[in-house]
């Protein structure tokens, strides 16, 4: 069945989309020339982000045999990433009290992965006298991976304010592609204080 009909590839699952909060910090070296400002940055988040979904197909089908196959293949796959940072390059322009920024870097982050395969179904023999010619069957198997890590890039553009003295309001929106294991993209959008030494 599977070296005809090749039933692990069937295209089951799509996109899924979730909301999730979380918390965390950030630490940098900053250059400036003029108003052009250069640095590099660690950000650190913690929180719940990821999803889940469930998926099937169904097809009938006849094996060169002359066996007839229906078949159905169903999947489940959920990814919860608790922890992520990116190193990233930045770069920026001071106008006055504001200082508007780019930057780009790679990223890294923790996950449980956990996949779960069922293919099930009825096979009829053709050549055996009913109802012994129905023979059900069904096969699964689940996967997990627990703390893995998992790799990509981010960019994304923010801006600085000057509160008082060293203190600054930082406003920031943040695109993270993992690239591993479940391709997952994470759009953060951040706002916290930061101190400047």
């Amino acid at each position: 069945m599977e070296q005809e009909q090749q039933v692990s590839s069937w295209p089951v699952m799509g996109k899924v989309s979730t909301r999730g909060t979380g918390f965390g910090g950030f630490v940098g070296y900053n250059s400036q020339w003029d108003s052009v400002v250069l640095g590099l940055e660690f950000s650190y988040l913690h929180g719940q982000f990821g999803g889940s979904q469930t998926d099937s197909m169904s097809r009938f089908f006849t094996l060169a045999s002359g066996y007839t196959d229906g078949v159905t293949y169903q999947s489940t796959a959920r990814m919860a990433i608790s922890d992520m940072g990116t190193f990233r390059a930045r770069a920026g322009y001071a106008v006055g009290s504001f200082l508007p920024y780019m930057f780009g870097g790679v990223a890294l982050g923790q996950a449980d992965i956990v996949r779960t395969a069922t293919i099930f179904g009825t096979q009829v023999n053709p050549n055996v006298a009913p109802p012994f010619n129905d023979v059900p069957f069904s096969v699964s198997g689940t996967v997990g991976q627990y703390s893995h890590l998992i790799y990509g890039y981010s960019g994304g553009v923010g801006v600085d304010m000057m509160l008082v003295s060293c203190l600054f309001l930082r406003a920031e929106w943040e695109y993270i592609r993992f690239t591993s294991a479940i391709d997952t993209d994470v759009n953060t959008f951040r706002v916290g204080l930061g101190y400047k030494f």
